[in-house]
């Protein structure tokens, strides 16, 4: 007869085959990243380095595109079933007759951080002297274009005073910076730590932290996270509450891990040659990050109040704060990740 640690073995054994085989048969779901290797948008590459979606019993792809608009537009013509970009295109979207939902907030901040060029850092000491500068955005209509609007006004500057120039996020916008095409702009890490390495640029704004964020735009402001069309996820509520699982999981893991351990399980071409950057990074960057996916409460208010001061679809239009995101899909409470 088995022994009971035979039998023991043989039952994990099939459980994994039939863990794989579930996988292997479930429908492929392609998340589109509004940027992957951006540090806000990292527990999406993460939650896949561990293994979480695997565990969930889904097929998920992770597609990267430099701006969360054109992630954005992916979703709406169905060519991918969710994006990981700004929890306020979600509110843009309604004001055009697009449902669009929120089920996991990863950023309880924006994690952006305006930044100004060496060259024009003595006299611009504020978002108040930007009068006749040009400002650095990753798209336009992008959430950085809201947001820098937003700033300048908060600061008594009309947004016909200075200039919005796209000029996209990583290497694209520290060219900009270093060939003087742009004065100041706003982007996240790693490229603010990679700016003030080569000191190319200072702070000016920074939203990495819940009081930098309180101190610039009034509150707190949710801002990466998981986004989808409610039809989909009404229709796919099995899926949709796996992902979000997954990701809650992959929120409490950066929780209870220190930077290096957190890049440790990233790939290497996310921080390339200089893996002590990104570390340090990372480190700056890990306070942005909820523990568990959840809306703050005074978050989506803070958000609408942002657009609606400058974005012309949501400027007078009644928005339902309610339908824009969901806790619903998330677990009742988070077990502490596996070390």
């Amino acid at each position: 007869m088995p022994t009971l640690r035979q039998i023991a073995a043989v039952s994990s054994v099939a459980f994994a085959l039939a863990a794989t085989s579930a996988a292997a048969h479930a429908e492929k779901i392609t998340i589109m990243v509004g940027g992957a290797t951006k540090i806000i948008y990292l527990p999406a590459k993460l939650t896949e380095q561990l293994g979480y979606f695997k565990d969930e019993g889904l097929d998920v792809e992770i597609q990267s595109q430099p701006a969360g608009v054109d992630a954005e537009n992916e979703l709406l013509a169905g060519a991918v079933q969710g994006v990981v970009g700004f929890y306020d295109h979600t509110i843009d979207l309604q004001s055009k007759g697009k449902e669009v939902q929120t089920l996991v907030i990863f950023g309880q901040v924006p994690g952006e951080v305006e930044m100004v060029s060496n060259a024009a850092a003595g006299t611009v000491k504020s978002m108040a002297d930007v009068k006749g500068k040009t400002l650095g955005v990753t798209g336009l209509g992008s959430s950085t274009s809201f947001l820098t609007q937003y700033l300048a006004q908060r600061a008594g500057i009309a947004s016909t005073q200075y200039t919005l120039l796209p000029v996209g996020a990583d290497a694209t916008f520290i060219a900009a910076i270093k060939q003087n095409r742009i004065d100041a702009g706003m982007t996240t890490e790693p490229t603010v730590s990679r700016l003030l390495q080569t000191g190319d640029a200072k702070v000016l704004v920074d939203m990495r932290t819940l009081d930098g964020t309180r101190a610039a735009l009034g509150g707190t402001y949710p801002a990466s996270s998981f986004y989808v069309q409610r039809a989909w996820a009404q229709s796919h509520k099995d899926e949709a509450t796996k992902l979000a699982h997954a990701f809650s999981r992959t929120l409490n893991f950066i929780a209870t891990h220190n930077a290096e351990e957190i890049a440790a399980k990233m790939p290497k071409d996310y921080y390339g040659s200089n893996k002590d950057l990104y570390v340090k990074a990372l480190g700056a960057s890990l306070p942005m990050f909820t523990k568990d996916g959840r809306m703050p409460a005074d978050g989506p208010e803070t958000v609408l109040k942002v657009l609606s001061a400058f974005n012309p679809s949501v400027k007078g239009k009644h928005i339902d704060l309610a339908k824009t995101y969901s806790n619903d899909y998330l677990p009742a409470a988070t077990a502490t990740a596996a070390k």
